[in-house]
């Protein structure tokens, strides 16, 4: 429990570092609304299914990268200007690391609930649905980017963060895939230890 006090505890500090001027606060609210949503969801479901340490910590990682990506919006993020100076890359890749993490981080929840649920016990069925799942959500968020992009125009431009690349969305895609793939394989075996601990 005392993990879980200190990562909210660490997340409402960081809200609030964030909403101090941010880069737009149109963009601020989309980005964080994620972060805010799921954190809300683990608190209203936490006495019916308790979570390991693990699925807590990286749920938290990606917070981070969501409150981040919405204060200085994923375009604009200072270290990923460095980066993209020192390694001369043509974009500002900050919101790659978001799209891996929205394919690592749901790919282990994903995973956890399907074991503890004993909705899928083949290890090889498993794997294949958590990817999906990992897709799916990618894909929906990218529905989501592209249809408050029409709705606001420049508005949304932020949000959306293509910097001029035309296949940004697909490669957004292609790294939510790679990151639940990685999940599964670097992850799972220490995962499995936890679920064990908590049953």
């Amino acid at each position: 429990m005392k993990l879980i006090y200190t990562l909210l505890v660490l997340i409402l500090l960081l809200l609030i570092w964030s909403a101090i001027n941010p880069f737009e606060y149109f963009t601020w609210f989309l980005e964080v609304s994620p972060a805010v949503l799921g954190v809300l969801i683990l608190a209203l479901t936490f006495k019916r299914f308790r979570f390991t340490n693990l699925v807590y910590i990286l749920i938290f990682l990606h917070c981070v990268v969501l409150i981040i990506g919405g204060h200085y919006t994923y375009a604009e993020v200072p270290l990923f200007d460095y980066i993209q100076e020192v390694f001369n890359q043509s974009r500002n890749n900050y919101d790659k690391v978001g799209h891996f993490a929205q394919g690592f981080v749901p790919a282990i929840i994903t995973r956890e609930l399907l074991i503890r649920k004993q909705v899928v016990n083949s290890n090889g069925w498993r794997n294949f649905i958590v990817v999906c799942i990992a897709m799916a959500i990618s894909v929906t968020y990218e529905f989501i980017e592209w249809f408050v992009s029409l709705q606001t125009g420049e508005g949304g431009d932020s949000f959306l963060g293509t910097q001029g690349y035309i296949w940004d969305t697909q490669s957004d895609m292609l790294y939510a895939t790679i990151g639940a793939i990685c999940a599964l394989i670097f992850l799972s075996k220490i995962h499995n230890k936890q679920i064990e601990r908590l049953n």
